[in-house]
């Protein structure tokens, strides 16, 4: 078995699960490492926004590792990541409709600092196409079969796509396809 490399934009063993385990803790290995130097990097340069965040975030998964008793997955990291970036995004939201421009900046930029360690989000013609095999997956074929293929289209971009722009995208195929 060869891992897939990485412009291929997978991390998991090609042809079996057998070594998925052993392959998702070497990725978390790398990516807590990732973490240690960049919090390195940012206390040597004195940014305090920056050493706080990824603190939290270090914070987060460790509590999540405490919570499963065991070391997380590749993919329980990034379900906490999505957590993180989620509530950063509901803060903006929160603080701007209270007129608190201040925290909301606060948060956009933490939220910037956390976006750094977020898999890249698809381009626009996977995204299509992803919308294009949901439908045909789960067989929509009018409006009210919309958040099924959301639904889809969703789970396999978790946290890297815009759920208010997937409907909207979703909404224009089903209304085309009618």
């Amino acid at each position: 078995m060869v891992p897939l490399p990485p412009e291929s934009g997978g991390s998991w063993w090609a042809g079996g699960d057998e070594h998925d385990d052993e392959w998702s803790a070497h990725q978390m290995a790398h990516f807590q490492e990732r973490l240690a130097e960049d919090l390195k990097d940012a206390m040597r340069a004195r940014d305090e926004r920056r050493r706080d965040t990824i603190r939290m975030l270090t914070a987060a998964l460790k509590n999540a590792q405490i919570a499963a008793m065991r070391p997380l997955s590749e993919a329980e990291a990034e379900a906490v990541l999505v957590g993180q970036v989620k509530q950063r995004r509901d803060s903006i939201e929160s603080f701007r409709a209270a007129g608190r421009e201040d925290l909301a900046a606060k948060e956009e930029a933490e939220l910037a600092i956390l976006a750094a360690y977020m898999p890249a989000p698809p381009t626009d013609p996977e995204l299509s196409a992803a919308i294009q095999e949901a439908i045909t997956a789960t067989g929509a074929t009018s409006l009210r079969d919309m958040a099924g293929v959301v639904r889809v289209v969703l789970e396999r971009y978790p946290g890297r796509v815009d759920g208010k722009e997937v409907a909207a995208r979703v909404r224009g195929a089903l209304q085309g396809a009618v």
